[in-house]
């Protein structure tokens, strides 16, 4: 991964330049931005461009030995990696123990989603977590002179998994940091980590990629013109992640929207027997297609109350879900839609703690009749 693959952000790769350039490169930054803006990507290039023996002021030379030992499976003696993982047996499970699979991962494309990498490690209703004993291997690992020039890097991914115990024994590396060691947290939500932890580090933000940026992309690496490329940009609000999942015909969001369109239908027509055959088959699935279920939901009972304004450049949906708003859309009103946001995330918190998933997804059905089939033409 270099620069030049990271789709936007150039205010970003310029003040990381820059670090370099000036001789101050901190020993610990963390990267946070939106979902899809590329903070993996970014690290990435970054710890290439740190390693490469013979750089220039704005990219890594791609041939030098270090260059070629990263190469597309990052394999170098100087780089490391800690990511969240699921245990692997009874015994201790270390981030070392799913290399080929997150090498395989990055390598394929850095672009992805925690749902992807929970698939990837086949997690299935696991929580995945970044466990005390992996402090441990950190410290051995940044024990260790660097092989080629001058920098040991470690990637962090969504440090905030990290269970307390590694995060503190991690403190002390980042207070008290062994020679040319820099770590790079790549976080989805930093106000999950210790504060202790994120006061000893630079942060950069990073913000949603531009649409021009994305469409670019689009054009230039996948071939995708026209009026297809500008649904595309707007579907994907500047996430990159968002673009490419739709460019691969998203299966799983087709089937969500099918679930969905049969949970109101179902609501608002009041078949019990069938929202109980509903609700088993939904609870079927693992845990965390159930909790990105309920996050479509959410998402579709927004836009579908922003439907009702009638601006369309404020919608962000597909043809077949803006179909099934023109009808819909009035059922979603003031007197309904706070109550059934809070009544489907107070479902995904009951998936999240393992309550029983048949429960859960019933008793969202049976409120929905109200929310749906009783207010929602009051």
């Amino acid at each position: 991964m270099k620069f030049s693959d990271v789709i936007g952000q150039d205010s970003v790769k310029n003040r990381l330049h820059q670090m370099v350039e000036e001789n101050r490169v901190p020993h610990a930054l963390m990267f946070c931005g939106p979902d899809g803006c590329g903070k993996l990507p970014v690290a990435l290039a970054f710890a290439g461009y740190l390693l490469c023996c013979n750089r220039n002021e704005s990219e890594a030379c791609g041939i030098c030995k270090p260059c070629k030992m990263i190469g597309n499976r990052y394999e170098h003696p100087d780089l490391h990696f800690v990511y969240p993982i699921v245990k692997k047996g009874s015994g201790t499970s270390f981030c070392d123990d799913y290399g080929r699979e997150w090498r395989d991962m990055i390598s394929r494309n850095p672009y992805f989603s925690k749902r992807e990498w929970l698939d990837r490690i086949n997690a299935g209703n696991s929580q995945m977590t970044i466990y005390s004993a992996e402090a441990d291997e950190i410290v051995r690992k940044l024990s260790l002179a660097p092989a080629f020039g001058k920098y040991k890097v470690m990637i962090v991914w969504l440090p905030e998994k990290m269970q307390e115990a590694c995060a503190n024994k991690l403190l002390k590396f980042l207070e008290e940091p062994v020679g040319d060691t820099v770590f790079l947290f790549v976080s989805e939500n930093r106000d999950m980590l210790l504060q202790t932890v994120v006061s000893r580090m630079q942060v950069v933000e990073m913000g949603r990629v531009a649409d021009a940026e994305i469409k670019d992309m689009l054009t230039t690496r996948y071939g995708v013109q026209g009026e297809q490329a500008d649904e595309i940009v707007r579907l994907a609000s500047g996430n990159v992640v968002r673009a490419l999942e739709t460019i691969y015909v998203d299966d799983e969001a087709k089937r969500f929207f099918d679930w969905f369109v049969s949970l109101m239908r179902l609501s608002y027509q009041r078949k019990i027997k069938e929202m109980k055959a509903w609700s088993d088959s939904v609870a079927e699935t693992g845990r965390e297609t159930q909790k990105k279920f309920l996050g479509y939901c959410q998402n579709m009972i927004r836009e579908n109350f922003i439907y009702n304004l009638h601006v369309p450049q404020l919608n962000y949906m597909s043809r077949s879900e803006s179909e099934f708003a023109r009808r819909f859309a009035p059922f979603v009103n003031e007197k309904n839609v706070m109550d059934i946001m809070r009544k489907l995330s107070d479902a995904e918190r009951d998936i999240e703690r393992n309550v029983n998933a048949k429960m859960v997804f019933f008793d969202l059905a049976l409120n929905m009749i109200v929310e749906i089939a009783v207010k929602g033409r009051a």
